[in-house]
């Protein structure tokens, strides 16, 4: 995949991985859009790179992503590659019932419904493009899921399973699906709130930056390598089924 030269579309791109994505891809001499639900910090990137360019748009919301793909398609025709990065994560106790479910964002909207529906709206636009490319952010913990946070493991699972499906289906046209695997990561603001109370912080943890794990990834994206881990997750989406539940135990069992 060429990684220079392209015109692309970030969801969650103001921090994060997201953000990670956008500074390296301006790095090289790309045209970056970045959209979220804060236009806060939407300016707060844009202010580090006035070359960005920002889109307030919450993608759990239909009309908001149908008007977020008029606005890019309209506005940006050149537009080949969509991110499909934006996410929340929330620890979640079931023991509580639906009420504990809709206490807070609704992780399947963000986390799988929007990069399916906006993949299908952004498909007929990419058709008789070239070099285009859908790049789904899923998660290490799609394969050994962390029980505290049932609901974003399962839709990242989810989008395993719909990258790997949406890549066969397209294998015919010149539009590659990508699928990047990241491992524990904390310079992010996932599930600050359920990290500070599990104890979960950069002190006791040895993981790599955003930076650092897009640098990586990048590396892969230009390999045409589809699916993409770092560290623990490259022995994740390798590992036997014997394997997962070991580390499932492990995980869930401190």
């Amino acid at each position: 995949m060429q990684i220079q030269g392209n015109t692309i579309l970030i969801t969650g791109g103001a921090t994060g991985i997201g953000y990670a994505f956008a500074e390296a891809f301006l790095k090289i001499g790309n045209k970056v859009i970045i959209c979220g639900r804060r236009e806060d910090k939407l300016k707060e990137a844009q202010k580090s790179h006035p070359e960005l360019v920002i889109r307030v748009c919450d993608v759990s919301d239909e009309e908001e992503r149908q008007s977020l793909f008029e606005w890019t398609t309209t506005n940006f025709p050149d537009l080949n590659i969509i991110i499909n990065n934006a996410g929340i994560q929330r620890t979640i106790d079931l023991t509580k019932g639906v009420a504990e479910l809709k206490n807070g964002s609704d992780e399947l909207k963000i986390n799988l419904e929007a990069p399916i529906y906006l993949s299908a709206q952004f498909i007929p636009f990419f058709r008789d493009k070239k070099d285009t490319a859908i790049i789904n952010i899923s998660s290490g913990l799609a394969f050994t899921p962390m029980a505290r946070m049932p609901i974003y493991c399962a839709t990242k699972a989810a989008l395993h399973t719909y990258s790997m499906t949406l890549r066969h289906q397209l294998k015919d046209l010149d539009i590659k699906v990508f699928e990047v695997i990241p491992p524990m990561i904390l310079d992010t603001e996932l599930n600050m709130e359920g990290r500070a109370k599990s104890g979960t912080n950069l002190v006791n943890f040895k993981t790599p930056t955003s930076a650092e794990f897009v640098e990586a990834v990048m590396n892969g994206i230009q390999k045409d390598e589809f699916e993409i881990g770092y560290g623990s997750s490259v022995d994740l989406k390798k590992a036997s089924r014997e394997e997962l539940d070991k580390r499932f135990e492990m995980m869930n069992n401190r």
